[in-house]
């Protein structure tokens, strides 16, 4: 196709030079038609002339002819390859490189390109559905982990306030309102903590967090609460605000108390019977005493001695079980056996003061699976307890039964009863409820609390009950097999 094109040029540019040729013949023509007139008017004269003339003028237009046509062919030869070279090989080149296609290739082609194009729109419309798909379960889990938060801040005991860097309140979980007793005007740091007497500044702990009390610890109402004040920051690392966390430290302050007053009964337990020794010691030492005074004194020493020794052992007995250090033999044995014979062992006591004592057996109690020392340590001291503090000739009912699993030992006396204020510390350690009374009987002050231990170890109860002047009455409880 492209060689016809050259082809065409190299004519059109042939044509052109006949034309141009063609019309040089044409002027040639006129001027010897004007010589041809003007020689006839002349006359004959003239006509050598004239054939000389035509001559030189044939030869003349001959060698133009040919000179026009030479350089019109070379002319259209060179355009010919200029045009070639120049213009029609690059476009040979770019025709040979491509496809060469027919009709139905053409409509091929065009279904390849709409389907390439289709094939393009649905990648992307896949890759938009992923990316939404993406967004949806990012969102999921951050309200996921939003709602998470929520329940933990909900339900924690401690209680959460953020605020912003002016003061309020962004978020509070119910555990702080309920410690800080907080009403809907106190919604400000300066409210809140201005309420409960701290002196506290905000600007000052954000921005100087290391030189200001990050922790106080205050007392609201019959609470004590720990407060801790914490800054928090933004992505930037700025600062953005305040998180505070109260948490409630009664029963540590409580437990704290305890164990000083623990220490401080221990001491004065074990300083009371030592100095009772030391005295009577030294004073038997000073000089000679009849026999009579001599055998009080040691009787003196040989009972506070006791006392001492009974207390080391109780607190030892307390430790062992504090620490789960108490090798339990746990066994099956009868229960209502176990309580006549602590009544034996402790007959020689109820002699001495007359007690009428009756045991009672109400039912078929089935055997009972627990450490079988621990459990008859616990009936004794209560037995024991109910003999000291009832007078002389009192009544003692024990009845041992079975309610569902439990089995079930009541001891009944018509003692001195402990007042209703007394009875909710009687399992204190130390505690008496008449403690000038109970040293003189040579008590401890650590019966009920071994029991108490005893029976939480093998998953039993105890509950007393008690009315001043007419007497106590105390319910051991042990799971039976």
């Amino acid at each position: 196709m492209l060689k016809n094109v050259q082809l065409k040029i190299i004519l059109i540019f042939s044509i052109l030079g006949i034309v141009l040729i063609g019309g040089l013949g044409s002027i040639f023509i006129y001027d010897l038609q004007n010589i041809n007139t003007e020689t006839i008017m002349q006359g004959e004269q003239a006509i050598q002339e004239y054939q000389v003339l035509i001559s030189t003028q044939v030869q003349n237009m001959k060698m133009i002819t040919i000179i026009l046509i030479s350089v019109f062919g070379l002319i259209s030869i060179l355009i010919g390859v200029f045009v070639a070279k120049v213009i029609l090989d690059p476009i040979t080149k770019l025709i040979d490189s491509a496809p060469i296609t027919t009709k139905d290739e053409k409509n091929k082609g065009q279904e390849n390109v709409e389907g390439k194009r289709k094939t393009e729109v649905d990648e992307l419309t896949g890759a938009f559905q992923r990316i939404t798909k993406e967004l949806e379960e990012k969102l999921v889990e951050v309200n996921r982990q939003k709602r998470q938060i929520e329940t933990i801040l909900l339900h924690m005991t401690d209680g959460i306030i953020a605020f912003d860097m002016e003061g309020n309140i962004t978020h509070i979980n119910p555990a702080a309102t309920e410690l800080l007793r907080l009403t809907h005007q106190d919604n400000s740091f300066e409210k809140i903590f201005g309420k409960i007497n701290i002196d506290i500044n905000l600007e000052k702990t954000i921005y100087l967090e290391n030189w200001t009390s990050s922790e106080q610890r205050v007392q609201v109402e019959d609470r004590y609460l720990n407060i801790f004040f914490a800054s928090f920051r933004d992505e930037k690392e700025r600062p953005s605000g305040i998180m505070v966390v109260i948490q409630d430290i009664t029963e540590h302050v409580k437990l704290d108390n305890m164990r000083k007053e623990f220490v401080a009964d221990v001491s004065h337990e074990l300083k009371t019977p030592i100095t009772s020794i030391m005295g009577y010691a030294d004073t038997l030492l000073e000089g000679e005493y009849e026999k009579e005074t001599q055998d009080k004194f040691l009787n003196v020493i040989a009972s506070e001695a006791r006392r001492m020794a009974k207390l080391v052992t109780d607190l030892l007995i307390l430790s062992r079980y504090d620490s789960n250090k108490v090798k339990k033999e746990t066994s099956e044995f009868d229960l209502g056996e176990l309580v006549k014979r602590c009544q034996e062992k402790l007959q020689l006591e109820i002699n001495k003061k007359e007690h009428q004592v009756e045991c009672f057996v109400t039912a078929n109690v089935p055997p009972v699976k627990a450490d079988k020392d621990g459990i008859e340590r616990v009936v004794l001291n209560i037995m024991t307890n109910s003999i000291k503090y009832t007078q002389n000739g009192g009544t003692i009912k024990i009845y041992v039964g079975f309610v569902y699993n439990d089995a079930y030992i009541k001891i009944i006396d018509n003692g001195i009863g402990i007042p209703e204020d007394d009875l909710n510390r009687i399992f204190e350690r130390f505690y008496r409820v008449d403690k000038a009374r109970t040293r003189e009987m040579g008590g401890t002050g650590l019966g009920l609390s071994i029991a108490k231990e005893i029976l939480d170890q093998n998953k039993g109860s105890i509950d007393i009950k008690s009315e001043k002047g007419k007497g106590t009455e105390v319910v051991i409880r042990i799971p039976t097999k």
